[in-house]
C-alpha cells in the first residue's frame, strides 16, 4: 500500500490517495461499489451476496482508492486494466459494450479506467483530485499514452437525461478520429426538445474537464441500469487547467 497524495478538503477531512494492494483491500474496493452501485443504481451485481461488486477482470487490474485518515474508510475507488493485461484477457471491459474501431491502430500504451465510485458524503472536486493525483502516478509509471474507459448516465427516468446530456456532449465533446466506439446496445430513440438541459454527473463531467472526449454513441447497460459513453483522453491534450493533477504525465 503507497500513500501518494494528502489533502484537506474544506471540512476538514484529511484524504489520502493509496494504491490497494491484496485481498483485504479488493475487498473493501468491492465493497464499496456495492454499496454505491446498488443504492443508486439498483444494479445487478455479481458477488450481491457477499455485499461486494466483483467481475472476472478484477484480479488483473490495478486497484486505487481515496481513503480518509480520520475515520479510515475507504472513500473512493477506482479500477485500472492495461493493455498488456487486456491482451491477456482477450478484450479491455470497455469491448464488452463497445466494437470499439480504431483501438488497435492508436499510437501508444493504454490504460483502461472503470469502476469509478465515490462515497456520496465524499463527493467533491477536493476526493476527485486526490484520486486524480493517484491515477496520474499510474500513467507516469507505465508510460500510457491514452486513457480510456466507459462513463455513466442513470437511466431511471427512462432515458430522457442520458438523451439530454449526449445532445450536449455531441456539439462540444465527440470526436472519432482516434477511436469510433460503435454500441452493442443502443438507447432507443426519445423524441425531445432540442432546449432540454439535464446536468451531468460528477464523474463524466471531471472526465471531460480534464480534456477527455466521446467516441460515439452510448450504450445501454441494463444491469447497471446506465447509458455508459466511451470517453478517450490522449495524455498530451490534457487540459492544462486540470495538467498539475498529473504532473510528469504531460
Amino acid at each position: 500500500m503507497t500513500a501518494i497524495v494528502s489533502t484537506r478538503t474544506p471540512a476538514h477531512r484529511r484524504l489520502q490517495a493509496e494504491r490497494l494492494v491484496g485481498p483485504h483491500a479488493l475487498r473493501e474496493a468491492q465493497a464499496l461499489r456495492y454499496r454505491v452501485f446498488s443504492q443508486e443504481f439498483a444494479a445487478r451485481l455479481k458477488g450481491e451476496e457477499f455485499g461486494l461488486d466483483m467481475d472476472d477482470y478484477d484480479p488483473h487490474c490495478e486497484h486505487i482508492g481515496v481513503r480518509d485518515l480520520d475515520s479510515g474508510a475507504l472513500v473512493a475507488t477506482t479500477r485500472l486494466l492495461d493493455h498488456v493485461a487486456a491482451r491477456g484477457l482477450g478484450s479491455f471491459y470497455s469491448e464488452q459494450e463497445f466494437s470499439l474501431h480504431g483501438l488497435a491502430h492508436l499510437d501508444g500504451p493504454i490504460l483502461e479506467i472503470g469502476r469509478t465510485c465515490v462515497d456520496p458524503d465524499y463527493r467533491n472536486g477536493a476526493t476527485i483530485a486526490v484520486l486524480w493525483g493517484e491515477l496520474a502516478e499510474a500513467l507516469n509509471r507505465g508510460g500510457y499514452r491514452y486513457l480510456m474507459g466507459c462513463a455513466s448516465i442513470p437511466m431511471q427516468d427512462g432515458g430522457i437525461q442520458a438523451q439530454a446530456i449526449m445532445q450536449r456532449l455531441r456539439e462540444r465533446y465527440l470526436c472519432t478520429e482516434h477511436v469510433r466506439a460503435e454500441p452493442k446496445n443502443p438507447l432507443p430513440p426519445l423524441d425531445l426538445p432540442g432546449n432540454l438541459i439535464s446536468e451531468m454527473p460528477p464523474l463524466l463531467k471531471a472526465y471531460m474537464r480534464l480534456g477527455a472526449k466521446i467516441c460515439g454513441e452510448p450504450c445501454w447497460d441494463p444491469d447497471f441500469q446506465v447509458a455508459d459513453v466511451f470517453i478517450l483522453l490522449k495524455r498530451d491534450e490534457l487540459c492544462p487547467r486540470y495538467a498539475r493533477h498529473f504532473k510528469a504525465a504531460v
